[in-house]
């Protein structure tokens, strides 16, 4: 095994401290006899637990080695895959080095471990060659990695030779990309001893734009906007405005479903990361995916300034915002910035000599998104439409419908007024008590 890992080329960075760079280790060492037995068997235990810690994170189930392998495939950002990601599988010779490394994945595949097994007295690489995964809720793990990885697993295991798995692999890059943006929908950011880092969101809400009842203009326009984005058409920055609970960022939420699969993803960032923007366009701008920079419950206070960095990204800036990239928002604020009287008095009582420049300063945030949705609190009427489709999509709840709109009015005079959120949260309750 160590002398196959050694002969990579373009997958020859496979990380620090990788499991099967360190299994190909404990290989080298057990033919070598440079170790006891007894240490070669806690090495490998202590990989296979890393291994079996992988397939409790992602839901890998079967032949959890062969899992592992396509998990390094499909993560692993080089020259080539990333081309791949772009243009898909193109004549090169870059790709008589590739198929030499397919070769190697596709031997590891096949390895023979059962001479070790047998003189160790160990029988772990037998059984995760032949796992059985506990059942698990979806939100428990990433479902949509552990059904790409699985799915590649299975076609590799058929694959007659290097040829096929170079077909397979760069298929997979062209239809979803590499890394971790190939594999994700959505991502929050953070630092890791200084450095930015973008974080996998694993559990996502599967919601589709259906299940958000009523606001059919507001739902159609904000479809319009992303179809036209990840169709690579012009397409404007979003701001979601008005009442709380009223599902704006449900849309979005929806949106990012609905178009997953045509290369868009969302990157969710919060106020006080906006100093950031820059850093995260610039690692995402030459990628082949359109990204959706997420901001939920966007406004400020007088005092906060965090939205300077905000209105030089959006426009104004020197450098102009690359064609994958768009920000959408949400605000219970049409115009994000805190007005008070004051700003409107001609009366200089701040002490502000041009108070017009005052007010076009707190506007002009808010004008910088092109495309502007309103969403209201529903009417009486749409309120209980609202509960009864509700009701009849979770299925067990029988009141009939007067009933039900009585409880549901009752509930929302005691819980905040009539919106989705608290139909939702009504429904959510009725449903508690059957």
């Amino acid at each position: 095994m160590y002398k196959e890992i050694s002969k990579l080329i373009i997958y020859n960075d496979l990380g620090d401290n990788c499991i099967l760079c360190n299994l190909a280790d404990i290989i080298e060492d057990y033919d070598s006899k440079s170790c006891t037995n007894e240490k070669i068997i806690t090495r490998i235990y202590r990989e296979m637990k890393r291994i079996l810690d992988l397939a409790t994170n992602y839901g890998f189930d079967k032949n959890i080695w062969h899992n592992y392998l396509v998990f390094l495939l499909i993560t692993n950002e080089n020259s080539f895959s990333i081309t791949c990601e772009k243009v898909g599988a193109s004549d090169g010779t870059v790709n008589h080095f590739a198929k030499n490394d397919f070769k190697i994945f596709k031997n590891l595949f096949d390895y023979d471990f059962s001479h070790i097994e047998q003189d160790l007295d160990i029988d772990c690489f037998t059984t995760i060659s032949n796992y059985k995964a506990i059942v698990k809720k979806a939100g428990m793990y990433n479902k949509n990695v552990s059904e790409k990885v699985q799915y590649i697993s299975s076609c590799i295991e058929n694959a007659k030779d290097e040829e096929e798995v170079f077909c397979i692999i760069t298929g997979f890059y062209k239809d979803f990309g590499v890394g971790m943006f190939g594999l994700n929908k959505a991502f929050r950011v953070g630092h890791t001893n200084g450095k930015l880092e973008f974080y996998p969101i694993s559990n996502m809400d599967e919601v589709i734009l259906d299940d958000l009842v009523g606001y059919k203009f507001q739902k159609e326009e904000l479809a319009l906007n992303t179809e036209a984005f990840v169709e690579g058409r012009t397409a404007n920055n979003v701001l979601l405005y008005g009442d709380s609970g009223t599902g704006k960022s449900v849309s979005i939420k929806a949106i990012l479903n609905q178009y997953y699969d045509r290369g868009l993803r969302m990157i969710e960032i919060y106020k006080h990361q906006f100093q950031d923007l820059s850093a995260i366009i610039a690692h995402i701008k030459n990628r082949n995916y359109k990204y959706i920079i997420y901001m939920d419950d966007l406004s400020f206070e007088e005092f906060e300034i965090e939205y300077k960095f905000l209105k030089a990204v959006i426009e104004g800036g020197v450098e102009v915002k690359p064609d994958n990239v768009l920000i959408y928002a949400t605000s219970n604020r049409r115009h994000l910035i805190r007005e008070t009287w004051n700003d409107r008095n001609d009366i200089e009582e701040r002490g502000d000599v041009h108070t017009n420049d005052t007010m076009q300063e707190k506007l002009s945030l808010a004008n910088r998104f092109g495309l502007t949705i309103g969403y209201n609190n529903p009417s009486r009427d749409e309120y209980d439409e609202i509960v009864k489709e509700l009701a009849k999509k979770h299925g067990n709840i029988t009141l009939s419908e007067e009933e039900l709109c009585e409880e549901a009015n009752r509930w929302e005079m005691q819980h905040g007024g009539a919106s989705g959120r608290t139909a939702q949260q009504f429904i959510n309750w009725l449903a508690g008590k059957i």
